[in-house]
């Protein structure tokens, strides 16, 4: 028998995104309360070069998987909310009916509308990639240039290449600690851990074969032990261990480029762990070594509304009846 599909997703603005295997859905809340939906195939980069897809090797092409689908998936979020922003702006309105001459001019006005929503699109878009962009580099700045600078300096009271590199890692834990708790103090991004805990709250639900009713929802909490915080959690600690066998070159640039290139292995063996840790969530073991990932996903999520749970519910409810109408799945690469 094959393995059970693993469902799962993300909090994107004003909604969430939900996958399987196959399909992914994003539901958005509107300005107007509305919730409106979109379904997609899952382009997968995994599915492409089938023969990586094995234990160790295809934690790196899954992390690509989640990057792009996430992008495309904030794109979609951050479109409906900027024409939200563009209807609320005031209109003028007109007290007599239209001439036929106006009717005409209403009707270019509206495919100048048109097409200004669709550059208008087309520009966040590229603004949404470019910070992505943006976004990767800085992350490499603050927790892979910042802290073997500054470890660099105490060289000179600290001989012993372990003990830098140790130094070096408890320094990108603190950073990455306070950074999560920095921007959950930002009320947008509170609201997208909001968000993050609805995804967890149905996803927790589905997972544990009861029905997707308000009551049984309620029940389960906003912690999942494959949640992306726990991943990245992981990564830092397996890279602690492995960089400490990287010995300690004087130029920073050196350290810096041959941890990287160690990346997508110890990114692999993370995902492994992950995924481990997803199947066997009740054991006991599992859950005081994953402990600080499960207690550091309390900054990353928060407790949803029920308005946010409803969103959560209609997206996996969306992806759940792609896989229905494309047959059963029994497949398992997220």
């Amino acid at each position: 028998m094959g393995e059970k599909a693993h469902y799962g997703g993300q909090a994107v603005i004003e909604g969430v995104m939900m996958r399987s295997p196959r399909f992914f859905a994003v539901a958005c809340r509107r300005a107007n309360k509305e919730i409106i939906v979109q379904e997609e195939s899952v382009q997968s980069v995994l599915k492409r070069f089938q023969w990586l897809n094995k234990p160790f090797l295809r934690g790196t092409l899954a992390l690509i998987d989640a990057l792009a689908l996430g992008m495309k998936s904030l794109m979609f979020s951050a479109n409906v909310a900027m024409e939200d922003l563009e209807e609320s702006e005031p209109k003028k309105g007109r007290k007599a009916a239209p001439t036929p001459s106006q009717a005409g001019a209403e009707t270019s006005e509206a495919a100048q509308n048109s097409k200004r929503r669709a550059a208008t699109q087309s520009v966040n878009d590229i603004t949404i990639g470019m910070t992505m962009i943006l976004g990767l580099a800085l992350g490499i700045g603050i927790f892979f240039v910042a802290p073997q600078l500054l470890v660099g300096m105490m060289k000179r009271w600290v001989e012993r290449p372990l003990w830098l590199n140790l130094i070096v890692g408890g320094v990108k834990l603190t950073l990455f600690v306070g950074y999560i708790t920095a921007i959950s103090l930002m009320k947008d991004i509170r609201r997208v851990f909001e968000y993050h805990g609805a995804e967890h709250k149905v996803i927790n639900t589905f997972e544990s074969d009861s029905a997707l009713t308000p009551e049984n929802l309620s029940k389960h909490g906003t912690v999942h032990p494959r949640c992306g915080t726990s991943f990245i959690l992981v990564v830092l600690v397996i890279s602690i261990v492995a960089f400490c066998f990287l010995g300690w070159s004087d130029a920073w640039y050196e350290r810096v480029f041959y941890r990287l290139l160690l990346l997508p292995v110890i990114a692999g063996i993370a995902y492994e762990v992950i995924r481990f840790a997803g199947r066997y969530r009740d054991s006991r073991v599992l859950s005081v070594l994953l402990g600080p990932g499960l207690w550091l996903q309390r900054l990353t999520t928060r407790e949803p509304s029920d308005d946010q749970v409803e969103v959560a519910l209609r997206a996996l409810e969306a992806v759940i009846r792609k896989e229905e109408e494309a047959g059963s799945a029994v497949i398992s690469n997220v």
